[in-house]
């Protein structure tokens, strides 16, 4: 049988080194190095994705891989993807060391410099661990879940952003699409999960920080049901029992959830620890919060350097998300895309705090209305990020919304390095075809109404000017001995343009002293010269001379 090897070693004379006895391994199908734990937990959920049987049976981890410690990887390793063997490579194979590995959930250690026949010994070893598992796993119940439940880490670019609220909205979303969900709460010193969903409970993240390895029972006590049906782990009451909270713990609590849940929503507030870093690091999607004013995009500029600086996440792997957005602010999402490097959501969260302040207040976000534009769009993000099944039953990550066709601007770092607006026109030209067809018919009638007016005014005046001058002009006929009514008639058929002249009829008559015209006209449809028998009158009237 063959066994397929993947090594994680971040040196890369250590990695030639080892590629090199795996190659000469018997019935062994090395792959090529990955460099560090993001690429190899990567790797992993791909391989596991496409098929639970594309995993390799051995992945080899050097002690120096980062950033994640190597005891810690395995332990993750071990926990998402139960079916893999895996050895650790150290140069100090001490009985301490041996010991915190098998707690870890190594299947062996292998002492530096390598040697053939200790490597060959420990990878058949754990070759041989590996498919006897997966025999147990595919025949039990309890399928085999690869690489378990979806995590989303929400940050904030600074205080106030609405990070809390996204991370509750996103969470009610996918459990109202039927998926089991849990909610951590990392924001240490300020977490307030607890004050948004009415929650009274005395356990949090901090009792899980002297425990080893958690356990479902474990996890259990510590995990607060909460009647929407999300299971909420809180940040500690007490501020300062923060820094209880290390990476290790949040790793191991990450990864428990994981294994539980099929969406864990992580709050990492605004402030970045240890704690938060790890969970940013291995979330699946990883959110930051920003509002569009220029303090907000600084500061989430700043804080994607500093991932990408610490390793715990590459710009274009985060997604930024517009919260308080509206269409007349300066600062538009194409903008904070081109600065953040980020990929900015599609779904943007509108500014209306009014919808929000009876449920904030009342510390009960699930009661928020469902018409509300925020909800709305908040729902709208977790489609968009895959956390919610479609009527289909598989997740939503094909869903689009529609890109905003707005004016965007620029920012632009002078010489002194400060930052700049400037605008510029851009935005979607497809959104705005596809409202200007659907608006078009009702621009037509609008349009056909007014014309039909203004033909039907001109008319109007042009009856009522012809009747005047037939009226003077039969009024003087006398005097010049002209027929009166011939006088009247020429006179008024004069004043109308030719157009109007074909329907036009006069009649003129003496009362008393008054010599008076009337004078009848069609009304054109749409043009002059097309009538459908609608007619105005104009009458006048004048006093006889002579």
């Amino acid at each position: 049988m063959t066994t397929r090897i993947l090594p994680a070693v971040g040196d890369p004379d250590a990695a030639r080194s080892l590629s090199t006895l795996l190659s000469q391994l018997p019935e062994a199908e090395p792959a090529l190095p990955v460099a560090d734990s993001t690429a190899l937990l990567d790797t992993l959920a791909r391989l596991a994705g496409e098929s639970l049987d594309e995993l390799p049976e051995v992945v080899l981890v050097h002690e120096r891989i980062g950033p994640v410690p190597a005891l810690e990887l395995m332990r993750e390793v071990g926990l998402r993807f139960p079916g893999v063997g895996v050895v650790l490579i150290t140069a100090d194979p001490s009985p301490g060391l041996f010991s915190a590995a098998m707690d870890a959930g190594a299947r062996g250690l292998i002492g530096l410099p390598l040697g053939y026949e200790e490597l060959a010994a420990r990878v058949q070893t754990a070759a041989a661990w590996a498919v006897g598992v997966r025999k147990h796993l595919s025949s039990s119940t309890d399928v085999f879940t690869g690489p378990g439940g979806t995590v989303v880490t929400v940050t904030g670019s600074k205080g106030g952003v609405g990070t809390t609220l996204t991370t509750v909205q996103l969470a009610l979303a996918a459990r109202a699409s039927g998926k089991s969900v849990a909610i951590l709460d990392l924001d240490l010193q300020s977490g307030d999960i607890a004050s948004y969903l009415d929650v009274q409970f005395r356990r949090s993240i901090v009792d899980l920080a002297g425990i080893n390895d958690i356990s479902p029972r474990v996890l259990q006590d510590a995990v607060f049901a909460h009647p929407t049906g999300i299971g909420i782990l809180l940040a500690p009451a007490e501020g300062e029992r923060g820094e209880e909270v290390t990476d290790r713990v949040a790793r191991q609590a990450v990864s428990a959830l994981r294994n539980r849940y099929e969406v864990v929503v992580v709050d990492c507030g605004t402030q970045m620890s240890g704690a938060n870093a790890a969970a940013v690091e291995m979330a699946d999607q990883a959110i930051l919060i920003v509002t569009p004013d220029v303090v907000s995009v600084r500061a989430a500029k700043r804080m994607v350097r500093l991932w990408d600086r610490l390793q715990i996440r590459k710009a274009e792997e985060t997604v930024t998300v517009v919260n308080r957005y509206t269409r007349n602010t300066e600062i538009q999402p194409p903008l904070v895309e081109r600065i953040t490097g980020t990929r900015v959501a599609n779904a943007a969260i509108p500014s209306n705090f009014k919808e929000l302040q009876t449920a904030v207040d009342a510390g009960r976000l699930q009661d928020l209305e469902s018409r509300s534009t925020v909800k709305q769009a908040l729902w709208g993000l977790a489609g968009e990020l895959g956390l919610v099944k479609t009527p289909e039953g598989k997740d939503g990550k094909g869903a689009k919304a529609g890109k905003r066709g707005t004016a965007t601007a620029s920012l632009e770092k002078d010489d002194r390095g400060s930052i700049g607006l400037r605008r510029r026109r851009g935005g979607d030209s497809g959104s705005v075809t596809i409202e200007f067809a659907g608006m078009a018919p009702i621009i037509l009638v609008i349009v056909t109404i007014l014309w039909q007016a203004v033909l039907y005014g001109y008319t109007y005046s042009l009856a009522g000017n012809a009747a005047d001058e037939g009226a003077r002009a039969g009024a003087v006929a006398g005097v010049r001995g002209a027929v009166s009514q011939v006088e009247c008639k020429n006179a008024a058929e004069k004043r109308l343009p030719n157009a109007w002249q074909d329907s036009f009829n006069a009649t003129c008559t003496t009362d008393g002293n008054i010599y008076t015209a009337t004078v009848d006209v069609d009304v054109p449809v749409f043009f002059p010269g097309f009538n459908t028998g609608w007619h105005v009158t104009g009458k006048a009237g004048a006093a006889q001379e002579g």
